[in-house]
């Protein structure tokens, strides 16, 4: 079992920046690929940024150039660095953790509001 417990969501006005932070426990050794998506009113889930172990990122294209994901393996913590955020940006934002053998975990979310 791994517990996922994100942070930093909030308000923010459109050009700002956010850093969203999600701490693992419990089987930590498993855990390949962490990382981040998003879900907006009425729309499905859509990546953000992913990260494995080794350090290689993969970004959806709305993220590249704005968003850095990066990942602390000592402390067991996936950070989102978001800036120059857009009103289109508002959702909520989930960590994820994938383990081996797979299986995905999900934390709780937390908003991100962009305001115009």
């Amino acid at each position: 079992q791994v517990q996922l417990v994100e942070s930093g969501g909030g308000l923010v006005q459109a050009g700002g920046s956010l850093r969203l932070s999600c701490a693992a426990s419990g089987s930590i050794g498993s855990i390949n690929l962490m990382g981040w998506y998003r879900q907006a009113p009425g729309k499905q889930r859509e990546l953000v940024a992913t990260i494995n172990r080794g350090g290689s990122t993969n970004y959806a294209d709305s993220a590249k150039g704005r968003f850095t994901i990066s990942r602390d393996n000592a402390r067991n913590t996936v950070y989102l660095q978001m800036n120059n955020l857009k009103p289109e940006d508002t959702a909520v934002y989930y960590c994820l953790a994938d383990t081996m053998p797979w299986y995905r975990y999900w934390g709780q979310g937390t908003q991100v509001t962009v305001s115009s």
